[in-house]
């Protein structure tokens, strides 16, 4: 069975959820300023849980307007997806 955003989606309300949301966010915010893009394997670090929460909160950050990925996800794996800010302003 292969990630599902709509699936994992409810986790993310949990406290380990937002915790692990913010931890994402936190990374992804910090490697934009740094290098304008990053691979959702990197947006990872320091993080543990399942692989899939990890994608479910990029996901997020995109569905929320804070990210926008550049990369097509049905053509690469998850860990190697690129991601942007979505206002182009990291």
């Amino acid at each position: 069975m292969g990630y599902d955003y709509q699936k994992e989606k409810a986790d993310l309300l949990t406290e380990d959820g937002q915790e692990m949301l913010m931890k994402v966010y936190d990374t992804a915010q910090a490697l934009l300023k740094k290098a304008g893009a990053f691979r959702a394997s990197e947006s990872w670090k320091d993080v543990t849980g399942s692989t899939w929460m990890m994608l479910a909160c990029l996901d997020r950050l995109v569905e929320l307007g804070r990210i926008r990925e550049v990369t097509d996800p049905a053509k690469v794996w998850g860990q190697h997806r690129v991601f942007v800010a979505a206002n182009n302003d990291a």
